[in-house]
């Protein structure tokens, strides 16, 4: 059954009636995810090992690897999985649209362009730098798209944001492709970037971006309800008394803040914003006060198990989690394409 057009879910989930014991299950796997992510790596390393390091740190080289390496990272996929998830899950209820993902919003090409720009104009850098400048890059490309979308008589609609966000997508990546081919050596200076990561990254840089990824999941918990009701229609909204374009407002700067800060500190990951709510509905069904948590936790796991798994399968190396998170997510694009065609089949007969 469809809670708005185009975008359905499973009223029957296993926890549509109570949700709480899948959001602990949630909590319980993503606890366990973040210990093995502490002991796998280059080296392995014993659980006791990693307990040490956590509570009774002796100044080891393997304990030093957990606390300086290890832990950063883990905290890092934890918060970009819960905030990339939070903002697809907000985008899909805002333009009505299963395919809306952060990148619908140009958010993942505004950052990946102003990066580029950098490094063709100033050369290598920090990555202090270049995650400052993504995140400038990925909030003024979602308030482009916000703008555009709200010129006209009607103001911003579903159809409108998602045509804004793909033209702002393509300018964005054409104009980085742009830079690269006039200067090459520009993409080897970004491509670690440019793959979407979460290695290589400390605890000062996660502690930047830390903000704007909490806020925005406190702002999202805040509005869950709003957002519910929105995603009935903006008719049905109005009529139970919903501020229409002040929650949209709200919830796009909430996108952006939760978008901006993951990409800015991880890169252009995708798929995850655009996977995780359509899992989440159909364990809890439509009711955004359990979606935002659930998607919190979920997207959590999702890109911690990814980057787990992007370390093991070229052991003692390791994949870009971005290729992992893909390899998940695009048969799930398609499956969501062709579901999306045989609906407007049977629409059609």
């Amino acid at each position: 059954m469809a809670y708005s057009k185009g975008l359905t879910t499973i009223q029957n989930g296993p926890f549509r009636k109570q949700p709480l014991p899948g959001l602990l299950l949630g909590v319980l796997l993503l606890a366990l995810a973040a210990f093995t992510s502490l002991a796998i790596g280059s080296a392995n390393i014993d659980l006791s090992t990693v307990l040490h390091a956590l509570f009774a740190f002796s100044g080891t080289p393997d304990q030093y690897t957990i606390r300086d390496i290890r832990v950063p990272r883990t905290l890092i996929a934890i918060c970009v999985g819960a905030s990339l998830a939070v903002a697809g899950a907000l985008m899909q209820a805002v333009t009505r649209n299963p395919l809306a993902s952060p990148g619908t919003m140009g958010v993942n090409a505004g950052a990946s362009f102003l990066v580029v720009a950098v490094a063709f104009f100033m050369g290598g850098t920090s990555l202090q730098i270049y995650s400052g400048f993504s995140l400038l890059g990925a909030a003024g490309a979602g308030l482009l798209v916000y703008f555009l979308s709200s010129l006209g008589r009607k103001g911003m609609t579903p159809i409108k944001l998602v045509v804004a966000g793909a033209t702002i997508s393509t300018l964005f990546s054409s104009l980085s492709q742009g830079f690269l081919t006039i200067r090459e050596s520009a993409l080897d200076e970004v491509r670690f970037w440019l793959a979407g990561a979460v290695a290589g990254r400390n605890m000062s840089l996660f502690l930047q971006a830390l903000p704007y990824m909490a806020v925005g999941l406190l702002i999202s918990l805040i509005i869950s309800k709003q957002v519910t009701i929105l995603s009935l229609g903006d008719d049905v909204a109005r009529g139970l008394g919903i501020r229409v374009g002040a929650i949209k407002l709200v919830a796009a700067a909430t996108i952006v803040l939760l978008a901006g800060g993951a990409v800015s500190i991880a890169g252009p990951i995708g798929f995850v914003g655009l996977v995780i709510p359509h899992i989440v509905r159909a364990l809890v069904g439509t009711e955004y006060r359990w979606i935002i948590p659930y998607s919190m936790i979920y997207g959590a796991l999702l890109l911690l198990l990814s980057d787990i798994v992007a370390r093991i399968i070229f052991h003692p190396g390791e994949a870009p989690v971005g290729a992992i998170t893909a390899l998940v997510g695009a048969p799930v694009l398609i499956w969501l394409v062709r579901q999306q065609n045989a609906r407007k089949g049977k629409e059609n007969a």
